[in-house]
């Protein structure tokens, strides 16, 4: 059994129940979105085991009684097996996110999200990345600005560095690539994101 937090629509505090409880009740509960972008203004996306699509470079739910601080490096652990200090993350926003979403065996996956989302900055070396093969096949590394110039356009590419355990290579990443929801733009979901990579990376250099 996985305990969250759960909420109400307002965000005040209600008590714990199980995750499974808390999908097929529509419960608000708390996740954290956690992003690792380098001094050169380059973010990390996961590519995601299930869909081979683009995506944070980490994330999951908070457990009960967790800090989002204590989310943030325990879900960088667990999916891409590095220890850092997130205590210098910074907040991009909180994302309110409703989602119900039908499954193969007939029941609704009912989401009822606060994703909270953070940005910290990655000095280490890319071969210490180890990932969780059951979520992460590796990490595409693309630089924020060119990124968020393809999200405005909806289509093309921008050159990428993709990270697995076993190699570093660079390729052309496709617009397509990158996980997008239906009745949602990329740039709605990864806009804030990379605009606050750059803001910080410039103003670091």
């Amino acid at each position: 059994m996985e305990l969250l937090d759960t909420y109400d629509e307002f965000g005040n505090y209600l008590g714990t129940e199980d995750r499974k409880i808390v999908h097929q009740n529509a419960l608000w509960h708390k996740t954290v979105h956690c992003w690792l972008y380098d001094q050169l203004g380059n973010v990390f996306f996961q590519i995601r085991e299930d869909s081979k699509t683009l995506y944070t470079t980490a994330s999951g739910h908070l457990k009960a009684g967790e800090s989002i601080r204590e989310g943030f490096a325990r879900e960088i652990f667990e999916e891409i097996g590095i220890s850092i200090e997130a205590s210098d993350a910074n907040l991009v926003g909180v994302v309110p996110f409703v989602m119900d979403k039908p499954m193969k065996d007939g029941s609704i996956f009912r989401d009822r999200v606060f994703a909270n989302v953070y940005v910290d900055l990655y000095e280490g070396n890319y071969h210490d990345f180890h990932f969780d093969q059951n979520e992460v096949v590796g990490l595409v590394l693309v630089n924020a600005k060119e990124a968020l110039h393809l999200f405005e356009n909806e289509k093309g590419t921008i050159q990428g560095k993709v990270i697995t355990e076993n190699e570093i290579v660079e390729r052309n990443i496709d617009f397509q690539e990158f996980l997008v929801n239906e009745h949602e733009t990329a740039l709605q979901k990864y806009g804030e994101i990379l605009k606050k990579v750059i803001e910080l990376t410039e103003n670091e250099n």
